[in-house]
C-alpha cells in the first residue's frame, strides 16, 4: 500500500514539473529549434536568452510588469493593513457598532453586488484608467477578515488586560502586542492578496482601457489565448526572437515571483489558516 502511495505520488509530482520544465526549456530554446518543433522544446539543444533580453529590454513587457509590481506591493500592503484593522476592530469586545459591522462582513461572504454596480461605483469614484482600480474593488476580502479575527481572538486575554492596566491605548496593543504575535496569519493573508493581486486581470480588463496601465497577466492572455504577436515596436527590439519563446518567457516571469515568495512564507501557512479555522 505504501509502494502504491509513492507512486501515485511520484506520478502527480512529475505531472505538475514536467510541464514547467517544458515551459522553462521553451523560453530559452534558441528560435530555429523552437520553430521546428511547433513551439515547444522539452530539451534545449543550447541555451538561448533572447527572450528575456528582448521581454527586458524595454516596451509593453516592461511596462506590464512594472505595473504588475506596484499593484502587487502597493494593494497588499494597503490590502493587509486595512484586513488587519478591521479584523482587530471586531475582534475586541467593547467596541461599539461591533456586531453591527460583523453583519456586514458576513454578507459579503453570501451576496456579491455584481459585475455591474460594481464598475459604476468604480466609476464614480473616479478610478476608471488608474492603477488603483487593479486595488482599491478587491482591497478588503470578508474571508480574510474573519479568518484574521479568529487568529486574533486566540490570542490570550490576559496580555491584552495587563496592557490595559499599565496604561497601554488600543493602538499601543495593536502594535506592540497583536502584531508581533500574529506573524503566521499576517504572512498567509498577505500571500493570499498577494498572490490575488499578481494573478489578476479580470479587472483591469473591465477597468482599464488605457493598454500602457495593463498588468503583466492581461498581456499574456491577450498575447497567449488570443495568440496575438506582440509588435515589434512594442518590444523595442530589431529581431525578435520565436514567439513560443516570448510566450514561455512572459509565462515563467509571471509564474516565478510567487514560487520564490511561497517557501518564505510557508513555515506560517499551516499554522496560520489552521488556527484561524479552528478557533473560528
Amino acid at each position: 500500500m505504501r509502494a502504491v502511495k509513492g507512486v501515485v505520488l511520484t506520478l502527480v509530482c512529475l505531472a505538475i514539473i514536467l510541464p514547467f520544465v517544458g515551459i522553462v526549456s521553451t523560453s530559452v530554446a534558441p528560435s530555429d529549434q523552437v520553430t521546428q518543433a511547433g513551439g515547444f522544446v522539452f530539451w534545449p539543444d543550447s541555451v538561448d536568452f533572447s527572450a528575456y533580453d528582448t521581454i527586458f529590454a524595454g516596451g509593453v513587457v516592461t511596462r506590464a510588469l512594472q505595473v504588475s509590481v506596484f499593484v502587487t506591493v502597493v494593494g497588499t500592503a494597503l490590502a493587509l493593513t486595512a484586513t488587519a484593522l478591521l479584523a482587530y476592530a471586531l475582534a475586541r469586545p467593547g467596541m461599539p457598532g461591533r456586531s453591527i459591522a460583523l453583519i456586514l462582513v458576513l454578507l459579503t461572504l453570501l451576496f456579491h453586488p455584481g459585475m455591474i454596480p460594481t464598475y459604476l461605483a468604480v466609476k464614480d469614484f473616479g478610478l476608471l484608467d488608474t492603477v488603483w482600480a487593479m486595488i482599491v474593488p478587491t482591497m478588503v476580502s470578508g474571508f480574510n477578515v474573519i479568518v484574521m479575527r479568529a487568529f486574533f481572538m486566540a490570542i490570550p486575554a490576559e496580555l491584552t488586560d495587563a496592557a490595559t492596566i499599565d496604561g497601554a491605548g488600543e493602538w499601543q496593543i495593536f502594535r506592540r502586542i497583536v502584531l508581533p504575535l500574529s506573524k503566521a496569519i499576517l504572512a498567509v493573508i498577505g500571500l493570499f492578496y498577494a498572490v490575488g493581486y499578481w494573478n489578476s486581470f479580470f479587472t483591469a480588463l473591465l477597468y482599464l482601457r488605457d493598454s500602457s496601465l495593463w498588468p503583466l497577466q492581461l498581456i499574456l492572455r491577450t498575447y497567449v489565448v488570443n495568440d496575438t504577436p506582440l509588435a515589434q515596436a512594442d518590444l523595442n527590439v530589431e529581431v525578435i526572437p520565436a514567439q513560443g519563446s516570448i510566450q514561455m518567457a512572459v509565462l515563467v516571469i509571471s509564474v516565478v515571483p510567487i514560487v520564490l515568495v511561497y517557501p518564505f512564507l510557508q513555515k506560517h501557512f499551516a499554522k496560520g489558516v489552521l488556527t484561524g479555522a479552528v478557533k473560528g
